[in-house]
């Protein structure tokens, strides 16, 4: 298979499992009492769904290496794309059934890797319905999951070439330790534009794609390299905003130029309409 066929089976594996993906949530609501290698506190269903997506995606023939945010090490498999995913963006949602999400991209280079290299990215949400972003061919697309009987489901398209509208929302996480710049930037973002925070990445970027404006987790006093992990959140994502007719930064450049060094690597993220993403770049400093 060349590298679109693969992406496109990459895709197909994981929307095909979301329906369990959701149902399985509903037992899987405790604490473990470890840590991913972000020192985060994971649940049982974080571990659950990093172990379902794994053995799926590495059954593919043309994924090379997949690397996952709960695992310390990338997993060889031999040649093709190198696959990132977030299992479960938000997991910490789960307990109070809020939104949920699985974030993944496919590059074709070894990770670590700039996300110039992205072939493809797509993010699950986890809601009412269920539902896949996705970048294919240059243009984001919206797939709604439907289940059907048995293990049967249809791939529905619902929306295509989408674009995002002219800014109307703003949503900003991290506000206990912001910097008094960024203090001042949300003050006067604030005054033009609605909030939109729900603390799950997947769900604060949807609305962004479907209102238009702007989400930021900046950097902050106690974390100068921000909360997003570059390979497996912030680039799928920028790559995913950037493909609607938006644009993201760290402050200084697009969040996919960011030069890629480590695997767990972390980055301030901005990313929305264009005008908001350079009124960020010219008043905002580089931490």
């Amino acid at each position: 298979m060349d590298r679109e066929e693969v992406a496109d089976e990459i895709f197909r594996k994981v929307a095909e499992v979301t329906p369990h993906i959701s149902s399985g949530l509903q037992n899987r609501r405790e604490y473990v009492g470890e840590e991913n290698p972000s020192d985060e506190e994971q649940l049982e269903a974080d571990v659950w769904a990093n172990e379902f997506f794994k053995q799926e995606i590495t059954s593919i023939d043309g994924v090379g290496q997949f690397a996952s945010e709960e695992e310390q090490e990338i997993t060889e498999c031999g040649e093709g794309l190198s696959v990132s995913i977030d299992p479960l963006d938000g997991s910490s949602n789960i307990p109070t059934n809020n939104l949920v999400g699985t974030i993944v991209g496919m590059y074709d280079d070894e990770l670590p890797c700039s996300g110039r290299n992205l072939v493809s990215a797509f993010y699950v949400v986890y809601g009412p319905l269920t539902t896949i972003m996705r970048v294919e061919d240059g243009t984001v697309n919206e797939y709604v999951v439907e289940e059907k009987s048995g293990d049967e489901v249809d791939i529905v398209l619902a929306s295509e070439d989408i674009e995002m509208p002219e800014a109307s929302v703003y949503g900003f996480g991290g506000n206990k330790n912001w910097t008094e710049d960024f203090k001042d930037f949300e003050e006067e973002i604030s005054r033009d534009y609605k909030l939109r925070y729900g603390g799950a990445f997947v769900g604060d970027i949807n609305q962004t794609i479907h209102h238009g404006g702007l989400f930021a987790y900046p950097y902050r006093t106690d974390a100068p390299q921000g909360k997003y992990r570059l390979l497996f959140e912030a680039n799928p994502v920028a790559f995913i905003i950037e493909n609607a007719g938006g644009g993201s930064t760290d402050t200084e450049q697009s969040i996919l130029d960011v030069e890629a060094s480590r695997l767990h690597q972390r980055v301030p993220f901005f990313a929305g309409d264009g005008e908001l993403v350079e009124k960020v770049e010219e008043e905002l400093e580089a931490p």
